[in-house]
């Protein structure tokens, strides 16, 4: 059986410019164990830094027409990661601000919000976003964020791969994120609320 050729690091970004979905594929295997060690030093958290190492190759595939492969790429990378990295804690900080305010406005007299008309209706948008997900993104949602089980307990649950969980993940919570934000149902303090529920 002949082995294949090995193929440059140049030789692989030029065909990664081309579209070449295995040439992404190996760069991934490169680099992702050394990425991740650095995201997971950076966030201390092992489900945000696979977050975000998913967030840093798929910006890498969606500027694949930008590279520039006689210069380096793995500074290019990184570089990727870090941006990744402060929009997420920006994005975090924001988070924990419009929770501080959410918590003074919900304890103003003048909303009157009954609480269980207020969890019915926060259940339904929830609900319906979840049931427009592809049915093995859903499941996957479903099992790591209402049943608690790992990346690892899913991943021999279901038969595939970590990094395939981590992507529908990823992929679920933006959809759904999405969808929350363009339902004019609720109140926007509403959709504040369950898209909260979904970074826990």
């Amino acid at each position: 059986m002949k082995s294949r050729p090995i193929i440059s690091e140049r030789e692989l970004l030029l065909q990664l410019q081309a579209g070449d979905e295995h040439s992404f594929a190996q760069l991934y295997d490169l680099y992702s164990p050394r990425m991740f060690g650095f995201l997971l030093k950076l966030t201390k958290k092992d489900e945000a830094a696979r977050e975000i190492l998913q967030e840093v190759f798929i910006r890498l595939w969606e500027k694949r027409y930008t590279l520039d492969p006689d210069r380096s790429f793995r500074s290019y990378l990184f570089r990727i990661a870090e941006n990744c990295v402060v929009d997420f804690f920006r994005k975090a900080a924001q988070d924990k601000k419009l929770g501080k305010q959410l918590m003074y406005l919900t304890s103003e007299p003048y909303l009157h919000v009954e609480e269980g008309i207020y969890e019915r209706e926060k259940n339904v948008i929830l609900n319906r976003a979840i049931n427009l997900l592809p049915p093995q993104r859903k499941r996957v949602f479903e099992l790591c964020k209402f049943e608690g089980k790992s990346y690892k307990e899913v991943s021999l649950l279901m038969g595939i791969s970590v990094s395939t969980i981590s992507d529908h993940l990823l992929k679920a919570t933006r959809a759904i994120r999405q969808h929350i934000l363009l339902s004019d149902h609720i109140a926007t303090l509403l959709s504040f609320c369950i898209i909260r529920l979904l970074l826990k």
